[in-house]
């Protein structure tokens, strides 16, 4: 029987600098009881192996395991836990921080109720720049266990709060056989299934984990989870469906008609809800090509007037058609010029045609008298009205390169 008592699993890939800044807290954390940092390295062609060295010099209690080969996330993630040997293991990711509170009270609860084997508990979103918890990743108004494959009251429960089950201790007995490989159903509901099915899962109301949304390493980096939030919710619906379906087989749930319309109907709401998030990232990226089309997906679901989305849905017309200009104009070879026409504000519309992508290659001209006659043969032309297509025609311009802000939103209908 190992002495560890708890496993922090670090998979890694050329994070060096990420993965200095998480080690350097470990020095504050204090715990009270043995633990393992368990690093998974993906074969990283940076020096994180001299990294590791470094604070295994230091006394940190560094178990490092280096993949022959980058064979991908799911693999090293998997790595690191087959490497554990603590009696609870959790997830660390290299960018992100522990708040050492948390864990105590965490392990002390795992220890006085032996029937849980997975505890969660929502975490905070940290900007490490401003050093200020900014936000909670859900809420839990009481620590809560549920007890083995009480199916249904977990699945009320993450539907009422909207709970990602994404950040959990569990215990390493039941780690080995509920942790398996799931990619089209989201893992943390489809793992949670497997957890509830082998005992007690508890939800505690103290956070045990710091996410680092702003890092001090690269204050403007993206987040690898901000994609799946972006593009998964028809993963996360996934994992909502097979936790259900777990809990069928296991009889468990009510299977008849009626009842498994209302729970497709808490399926739906769920993932409306995520895509609802994803709309506003989508627009906070400039992108409102896809912010539309997930607005399209949402309103034929009855969800058009979401409150995340109602706001929003008045610039998507207007910079649907700008972006879908800038997509063509790039596309295109041979372009040199813009030039807009018939434009009350051309600088304002210049700013948003660089902010939705336009290339720096192509530049604007803010009106047609600009333009040097010489270069009418290269350039697009942009006009706010399709009055005076065939007088451009005639001076110069190319009929298939002339686009009418009404053509190019007629579809983007709201």
């Amino acid at each position: 029987m190992s002495a560890i008592k708890l496993s922090i699993c670090i998979p890694t890939y050329n994070r060096r600098d990420y993965l200095r800044t998480a080690l350097e807290q470990f020095a504050g954390y204090a715990f009270s009881f043995p633990y393992e940092i368990v690093i998974s390295d993906n074969a990283s062609t940076d020096d994180t192996t001299q990294l590791v060295e470094e604070f295994i010099g230091k006394g940190l209690p560094i178990h490092y395991h280096r993949r022959a080969e980058n064979g991908g996330a799911g693999p090293n993630i998997f790595n690191a836990y087959l490497q554990a040997v603590g009696q609870y293991v959790m997830l660390h990711a290299d960018d992100d921080f522990l708040v050492a509170s948390g864990i105590e009270e965490a392990i002390a609860y795992l220890d006085a109720n032996d029937d849980v084997v997975a505890c969660h508990a929502p975490w905070y979103l940290y900007d490490e720049v401003q050093d200020r918890d900014v936000s909670l990743f859900y809420q839990v108004e009481q620590d809560t266990k549920f007890p083995r494959q009480n199916f249904v009251e977990l699945f009320q429960f993450m539907y009422d709060n909207h709970v990602f089950p994404e950040i959990g201790i569990y215990r390493a007995t039941a780690l080995r056989t509920a942790w398996l490989p799931r990619e089209l159903c989201f893992w943390a509901f489809s793992c949670l299934a497997h957890y509830l099915d082998q005992g007690a899962v508890a939800f505690l109301q103290k956070p045990f984990y710091r996410s680092v949304t702003v890092s001090k390493v690269a204050p403007t980096r993206q987040q690898a989870g901000i994609d799946d939030v972006m593009t998964g919710w028809d993963m996360y619906r996934g994992g909502l469906e097979y936790f259900l379906h777990i809990a069928a087989v296991r009889g468990k749930l009510n299977t008849s008609e009626e009842a498994c319309a209302v729970y497709d109907q808490m399926c739906k709401i769920f993932t409306m809800t995520r895509m609802s998030v994803a709309v506003r990232f989508w627009v906070a990226r400039h992108d409102y090509l896809k912010a539309y089309e997930i607005y399209t997906r949402m309103a034929m679901g009855g969800f058009g007037e979401h409150p995340e989305v109602i706001e929003l849905r008045k610039l998507f017309p207007v910079m649907v058609a700008l972006q879908t200009l800038a997509y063509l104009l790039n596309s295109a070879s041979g372009v040199s010029h813009l030039v807009l026409s018939d434009i009350d504000d051309p600088d304002y519309i210049a700013t948003l045609l660089r902010e939705v992508g336009l290339g720096e290659e192509i530049a604007i001209v803010s009106k047609p008298s600009a333009l040097d006659a010489s270069l009418i043969g290269t350039s697009a032309l942009f006009s706010t009205t399709a009055a005076g297509r065939d007088s451009f025609i005639t001076q110069g311009y190319r009929s298939n390169f002339i686009f009418i802000e009404s053509e190019l939103a007629q579809y983007t209908l709201i």
